[in-house]
């Protein structure tokens, strides 16, 4: 198991480019979904990857950051509204996939086998956007109560998600499409409908309180740049028109 965790953390290193910490000037606080893609649109930047409402959370209290980016426009439109943020504006789109081990040991062949006695199953705390598109999902193919009963596990972000699964500590969880690529020597994906997917929409603001708003402007400037789109949808990220 300790190889094993090594191992990921390794990929992990490998997947996400250097520089994710390093000093650049501004502060980019994002949803952990976008870890392994905006370094690639830009390296300078210090990130802060987590949880679309923990990072919410700390803008509120003050916590010093110049851009704020999320899985949700939930929490993006609720601090524009609040004053904390300018603007937000939307730069991607993704999909919910069930996430399996590689050995897949409950056999697992489609969404609904998630409903039988015994399967290990790890979603987003409801708290989160993973959780709640997660939740959504359920309720159009009404099986929510029948796979929640199987839940061993309620991750802070889609990251634990992942680990847990690729761990072989769960026999599925749900993820978002991008975050599957990073792990797919370890993991497979078992598609959704189409018809009853939830409309995964991510947004990013400059901070209000920010002293270096030119800066952060350029950054989000850089996200929504052609160069930005085509990073994003490398990494299987959707685009809005």
């Amino acid at each position: 198991m300790r190889r094993l965790v090594l191992a990921l953390a390794a990929a992990a290193a490998l997947a996400a480019p250097g520089g994710t910490t390093a000093g650049g000037g501004i502060t980019v606080f994002a949803a952990a979904s976008l870890t392994h893609v905006f370094p690639r649109i830009d390296r300078a930047p210090r990130y802060s990857f987590a949880g679309s409402d923990q990072l919410a959370l700390q803008l509120r209290q003050g916590a010093p950051a110049d851009v704020y980016a999320a899985a949700s426009p939930k929490y993006p439109e609720l601090l524009f509204h609040q004053g904390v943020l300018w603007k937000p504006r939307v730069f991607a789109t993704n999909r919910l996939v069930v996430l399996v081990p590689k050995a897949n040991p409950a056999r697992i062949r489609s969404v609904y086998d998630l409903r039988r006695r015994g399967v290990k199953v790890v979603t987003g705390d409801a708290s989160v956007p993973i959780g709640t598109y997660t939740r959504q999902i359920l309720e159009r193919l009404r099986i929510t109560d029948a796979v929640l009963a199987n839940v061993v596990s309620q991750e802070t972000d889609v990251k634990g998600i992942v680990a847990k699964v690729a761990l072989g500590e769960a026999d599925a969880g749900f993820v978002y499409a991008t975050d599957a690529k990073p792990v797919a020597k370890r993991t497979k994906t078992i598609g959704l409908p189409a018809w009853a997917q939830p409309a995964i929409r991510y947004e990013i603001a400059v901070v209000r309180s920010t002293k270096r708003a030119a800066a952060a402007r350029a950054f989000v400037a850089r996200v929504l740049s052609k160069r930005g789109r085509l990073a994003l949808r490398r990494a299987g990220f959707g685009l809005p028109r």
